[in-house]
């Protein structure tokens, strides 16, 4: 939508080449045929060759790469702590690889998927980019590691990188198309698609961690944004780096605004008309009660407000789920 010319990287063990069929479905009312400004390469950023091939040819006759938006990482807290190593290969060493090959074909903008789980436990306070870090899982440790390797690589860019971290909290939701959204593999591990697998009566119940946590209803707050929000954000980011001078950022993308587990179950009932039941299990290891953003850096800096509210994530997500009940 922006005009640029996208590439592709994806290794598809998460994920399905369905939804790049549906992105050109969303934009086939456009003027300019998208399909000349999108093409995908299928491969894995453990496999040096594969990037350094991926780079060359887009490189190919003097052009060059405006900047990276890096997402390709693997991301359940619970799988994490089953699978350390591969958590800590893949999201580490494949950024690594990503930067070494980047660094080669003279490309220094990088917008980084970086995680809220890298805070330390806050109480009921906001968490600011200052906040204190302390992840308490491999998934979590591994974001905060990367962190690390870019502030190095930032470091000794001498003033011409240009890199931002982006703290994710909890991106639900889907495109308003119904064309796009949310379909990990396998069982789920984030609420919402639980959610969702719950109204649709793929399981029986939802199981909700914690009804004791010192919150108004006893179930943990979390700071949901819409998934098109957090993605706009990244385009935003993007481009700010683009246009301006060389620097490092840390950047909460939220919106400030904490809802509790249950709540979010009563709003998706309420804005679809479904029921949802849900029983109270056992606090999870390494929950924490209360994660809300303090966003003011991304409001008052960069000019990014979310838009959409809670209702909207929840229509959006089920309009997705209703239209294809079974993924892509």
């Amino acid at each position: 939508e922006k005009g640029y010319n996208v590439f592709i990287i994806d290794s598809f063990v998460n994920s399905s080449p369905e939804s790049i069929e549906k992105i050109l479905k969303i934009h086939k009312s456009f003027k300019t045929k998208i399909e000349n400004k999108l093409k995908v390469f299928k491969g894995d950023l453990l496999n040096m060759k594969f990037i350094r091939n991926v780079f060359s040819e887009i490189t190919s006759g003097n052009k060059t790469i405006d900047g990276v938006i890096h997402f390709a990482g693997l991301k359940s807290v619970a799988d994490s702590l089953i699978y350390p190593i591969k958590y800590w290969k893949i999201n580490v060493l494949g950024t690594i690889n990503l930067l070494e090959v980047m660094r080669n074909h003279n490309c220094q903008t990088l917008v980084f998927s970086s995680s809220a789980t890298i805070y330390a436990d806050k109480g009921n306070n906001l968490l600011s980019e200052k906040s204190h870090l302390k992840p308490i899982n491999p998934y979590g440790h591994t974001k905060l590691t990367v962190e690390s390797v870019l502030r190095d690589v930032f470091k000794a860019s001498f003033k011409k990188s240009k890199f931002a971290s982006l703290r994710y909290f909890n991106p639900i939701g889907a495109h308003n198309s119904g064309l796009i959204g949310e379909n990990p593999r396998g069982k789920p591990n984030n609420i919402f698609p639980l959610i969702m697998n719950t109204a649709q009566g793929l399981q029986r119940e939802l199981k909700i961690f914690g009804n004791d946590w010192p919150t108004h209803d006893g179930t943990p707050i979390r700071d949901y944004i819409h998934v098109m929000d957090l993605a706009e954000a990244h385009i935003e980011v993007l481009q700010h780096l683009i246009n301006n001078e060389s620097r490092y950022i840390d950047l909460n993308i939220g919106t400030g605004i904490g809802t509790s587990v249950l709540d979010l179950v009563k709003t998706f009932e309420k804005v679809n008309n479904v029921k949802v039941p849900y029983v109270f299990t056992n606090r999870r290891m390494g929950d924490a009660g209360y994660v809300v953003a303090d966003n003011s850096l991304l409001k008052t800096e960069f000019k990014i407000c979310p838009r959409r509210n809670l209702e909207e994530m929840c229509r959006d997500g089920w309009n997705w789920k209703s239209l294809n009940p079974n993924g892509f």
